[in-house]
């Protein structure tokens, strides 16, 4: 283990990553928890409805939108003295997709009144296939939603089956279709690799089919098997049809190498964009930048404080009733800088762009500096990282392929 991380002032240098947490936040991120069922991956905190409601048929659709603008309504401006407004909004779930038009008005109307939006904000929502409709998405777009995240995950119906999705390949183009019908300008896709019995073949083939497709954005995640979920209870150990390390390796450089030679760019370990299109409001996590979290399971970060929402809809209620009376003032202990400093640089490396050395300079005293140089050393050999005149970053593929490797080792040597 190392010894405390030393920090050195940033006053006037604009670049102090203290500073940087305790300013108003820009974005927020409001938690749809609905889904017509569970994804055998998921561990999301989700609520299943079944394939019949959505949010006009639903009244736990409507009591939660309902709590949730009480939550919006009872939270601090933070940035009104200041004339700030939020520039970002991310509506995540669960599966957003099922509100209906003008729920989504109303919750977007409560942050408007609220936190006020910034005329070229992003909003973002994600969308899945087989939850909408094209009058829905002329409805999205009307409230105000900037940008799409469209869940397709595999171009296969039997990966998809594999994976408990509720949609076809079919319904896929479909709903692509009513997208582009709308006037959608921003769409980004979610691919997932690494999945049971999937072969190198068939994740070209659905990379092959996205990119066909030219949405201006897609998301590229390697499976995880979380604890508790189906796939944890199916897949034991040696004996699981997953792919081995050598294979799941091969799926992200076959990702990479398609996406580029299609003109897009990979500017964080799992997203791709066309220039111009990297998803701003993602870019306040892996900068490290507070935010207002609204929502069952939904985490906010302001004011030096973490707080994470209760993951089921009683807790959460109960929770909301107490949050109501005490003013929309939250409980939690302040960020400990030198958990900040870990946080920061390890979601910093996850960008392309990596971490200006001005920054490392102004938020690291020189001994500090030093143990970070010789925890990634043995990387930069390897040529997992580039220790350049400008910046430190992980390099691509390699660097981003064994990121978890490199932040670990960076986390034992900088922890105190």
């Amino acid at each position: 283990m190392g010894s405390t991380i030393s920090t050195v002032p940033a006053e006037g240098t604009g670049l102090s990553w203290m500073a940087q947490t305790y300013a108003p936040p820009r974005s927020a991120y409001v938690h749809i928890p609905f889904c017509r069922r569970r994804c055998f991956y998921c561990d999301f905190p989700i609520s299943v409805i079944g394939d019949r409601q959505s949010g006009d048929s639903s009244p736990a659709i409507a009591r939660y939108v309902d709590h949730l603008c009480g939550e919006i309504g009872a939270t601090p401006n933070l940035g009104a003295e200041v004339g700030l407004s939020l520039e970002t909004v991310f509506f995540g779930g669960g599966t957003p997709s099922l509100l209906s038009g003008a729920q989504l008005g109303q919750i977007l109307e409560s942050l408007r009144e609220q936190f006020g939006l910034d005329p070229g904000a992003e909003i973002s929502i994600e969308m899945d296939p087989g939850t909408f409709d094209g009058q829905k998405v002329r409805e999205f777009l009307a409230a105000g939603i900037t940008r799409i995240s469209f869940g397709a995950q595999a171009f296969q119906d039997k990966l998809l089956a594999v994976c408990g999705r509720s949609h076809s390949v079919a319904e896929i183009y479909r709903a692509y279709e009513w997208l582009q019908e709308a006037g959608a300008e921003n769409v980004s896709f979610d691919l997932i690799c690494g999945l049971p019995h999937q072969r190198l073949e068939q994740w070209q083939e659905s990379l092959g089919a996205a990119i066909t497709l030219k949405p201006q954005h897609l998301s590229v995640y390697d499976l995880i098997v979380e604890p508790k979920t189906v796939f944890a209870r199916r897949y034991e150990p040696e004996t699981h049809p997953l792919p081995d390390g050598d294979l799941a390796a091969e799926f992200y450089r076959q990702a990479i190498a398609q996406l580029q030679a299609a003109g897009y760019t990979h500017y964080e370990i799992s997203n791709h964009a066309q220039p111009g299109y990297a998803c701003r409001h993602n870019q306040t996590y892996w900068q490290n930048r507070p935010y207002y979290g609204f929502g069952m399971g939904a985490t906010s970060y302001s004011q030096g404080q973490r707080v994470s929402r209760p993951r089921t809809r009683v807790e959460y209620v109960k929770w909301l009733q107490e949050y109501l009376k005490q003013n929309g003032s939250l409980d939690a202990p302040p960020v400990d800088s030198n958990d900040l400093i870990l946080e920061t640089l390890m979601l910093r490396l996850r960008l392309a762009e990596g971490i200006p050395l001005a920054e490392l300079q102004a938020n690291l005293a020189p001994e500090a500096r030093q143990d970070l140089q010789r925890a990634i050393a043995p990387y930069i050999e390897r040529g997992w990282v580039d220790w350049g005149e400008d910046a430190v970053r992980l390099t691509d593929p390699e660097g981003f392929l064994f990121s978890n490797s490199i932040l670990s080792s960076l986390f034992n040597a900088l922890e105190p």
